[in-house]
């Protein structure tokens, strides 16, 4: 009976996966293919993506500082890179027996002032050097809420659980946000003035800052986006925010805490942006290397067979002609 159900079940939401109106989406003018090296950063649906142009061999770097929610703190990460700065002692603080950066994700930061303050360089070091010779960046942005210390008169990336008494809480306008957005552009073209700038809003919910105070943030962003976008040539807006609430409008699209997409969601938005953004001849070699992953996971019965060892030659080969032409593939 419940394999019924489940059966049942699939074949509802196939149906359903079929029929549904889909968001029109303007094809990108520089496509992607495995020559391409994207350089992404933004909130943590920017781990999304990556994790399957890791997945594909596809030459990507994400986020060189860890995640950054909003637009300020990415456009304070581009003007580092452009002024060639580094971090010093005064950029860094010590709480709860670790060592942090305001301008960085608490996953850089260090039980060591020193190792602390080597990996955020070498991180701008990385940054800027991929950027330079990159084909893409996909900016994602997360919210439009930011936190401001009261005492370094600054708005801060990370507040890594200080007391709350240490900052005010502000929404930036669009207005505000179009400002960062110019300086990040005029910052790219400096960098590599052939770049193709991918904006996108991430579908996660920040619920944290309440039901409405997160619409309101994700207006705030939409709009400047757009603004922006119409504005510049080699600008482009991917709608995965659209994507995840008008195509994917249902609780079963959603991982456990409601507010992530699902690894079917992400699938899905995945599936969407390579409609967009690859070139054709990309999805052949795509396909070749989704079966080499498949392969390289595949825990045989007995190890010692003929068959495994026949089914490892077809592999080894397989990967072999695809190193052939592209040498930079690592299996």
């Amino acid at each position: 009976m419940q394999h019924k159900f489940v059966a049942k079940t699939y074949a509802l939401f196939n149906k359903y996966m079929e029929f549904r109106t889909k968001i029109p989406i303007h094809q990108g003018e520089l496509k992607i293919d495995y020559e391409s090296k994207i350089f992404l950063i933004g909130s943590c649906f920017v781990e999304n993506i990556g994790k399957k142009l890791d997945f594909y061999k596809l030459k990507n770097l994400q986020n060189p500082l860890g995640i950054l929610f909003h637009p300020l703190a990415i456009a304070k990460f581009f003007q580092k890179l452009i002024e060639n700065s580094f971090y010093c002692e005064k950029d860094i603080f010590q709480y709860q027996e670790r060592w942090h950066c305001f301008d960085a994700h608490s996953s850089l930061s260090h039980s060591n002032a020193d190792e602390l303050l080597k990996n955020l360089n070498s991180a701008l070091v990385n940054g800027r050097q991929f950027l330079q010779d990159s084909s893409h960046v996909v900016i994602t942005l997360g919210t439009a809420w930011s936190y401001f210390h009261l005492e370094k008169q600054q708005i801060v990336t990370n507040c890594h659980k200080l007391p709350q008494k240490f900052f005010r809480k502000e929404l930036q306008s669009s207005e505000e946000i179009q400002f960062a957005f110019d300086g990040i552009l005029e910052n790219l073209k400096q960098l590599n003035p052939k770049i193709e700038v991918i904006f996108t809003i991430s579908p996660v919910r920040h619920i944290k800052d309440g039901f409405i105070e997160n619409q309101r943030s994700k207006a705030h962003l939409i709009y400047a986006v757009h603004q922006i976008c119409e504005a510049n040539e080699n600008t482009n807006y991917f709608p995965a925010y659209e994507l995840m609430m008008d195509e994917l409008r249902d609780y079963r699209f959603y991982a456990e805490d409601m507010l992530h997409p699902s690894q079917k969601a992400i699938s899905y938005i995945w599936e969407r942006f390579t409609e967009t953004w690859f070139s054709k001849a990309s999805f052949s070699v795509l396909k070749d290397v989704e079966n080499i992953q498949k392969g390289l996971r595949h825990r045989a019965f007995n190890v010692n067979s003929e068959a495994h060892s026949r089914f490892l030659e077809r592999l080894n080969s397989q990967i072999s002609r695809l190193k052939k032409q592209y040498p930079h593939l690592d299996f």
